[in-house]
């Protein structure tokens, strides 16, 4: 039997963990809100490091921030902090740490506004997926637009590179390559409007 290989983006084949990321996850459409947050915070962790690292750690840092309930994230203080400062299993940076805490406040208080983040996000994209067909920008002015608002909204670690990581991660954006066979795949669900 002959085996059938698969064309990937360039970024993914360096190691299995990125292979199976991109396979499964990266650029899938996200309609969760609380799933948005989480990634962005963890996007917010890759800050001057390679994605691969906030992979290898993901599970470490979803079992140290309660598995990115923003409710439990927003009350934690002092002594939370000092333990996550403490926790090997994650990156230890207090700024990083405290960005979440504020980001887990920043969500809750647009949910209190009566503003569902995944919502927010997918009206400043235009309701759905954007096909980037050209080389791969590191920004664009939807993802400085959404950096300055989310800035504003009071979340920090969200400067348009990163924004437009997790909105390529997120699939609000899709980047993968022209000859990547994850490239027309459309597995995201929308979430339900009762």
């Amino acid at each position: 039997m002959m085996s059938v290989l698969r064309q990937r983006c360039h970024w993914s084949e360096s190691d299995p963990l990125l292979r199976a990321y991109h396979d499964e996850e990266w650029g899938v459409p996200e309609y969760d809100g609380r799933a948005l947050w989480e990634c962005l915070m963890l996007e917010g962790f890759q800050a001057g490091l390679a994605w691969i690292v906030v992979l290898r750690k993901r599970d470490a840092f979803r079992a140290a921030f309660q598995q990115f309930d923003p409710a439990k994230v927003a009350r934690f203080g002092k002594r939370e902090i000092d333990r996550l400062l403490e926790d090997p299993d994650i990156i230890r940076s207090r700024a990083k740490i405290e960005a979440t805490i504020g980001g887990a406040r920043a969500f809750l208080d647009m949910r209190q506004a009566g503003i569902d983040f995944s919502d927010w996000v997918w009206e400043l994209a235009g309701g759905k997926p954007i096909q980037n067909t050209g080389p791969v920008p590191a920004s664009t002015p939807l993802a400085e637009s959404v950096s300055k608002e989310l800035k504003r909204r009071g979340f920090k670690f969200v400067g348009p590179v990163i924004v437009y990581a997790w909105m390529q991660a997120c699939g609000i954006v899709n980047d993968h390559a022209l000859d990547c066979f994850r490239r027309h795949v459309r597995a995201g669900k929308k979430k339900n409007r009762s």
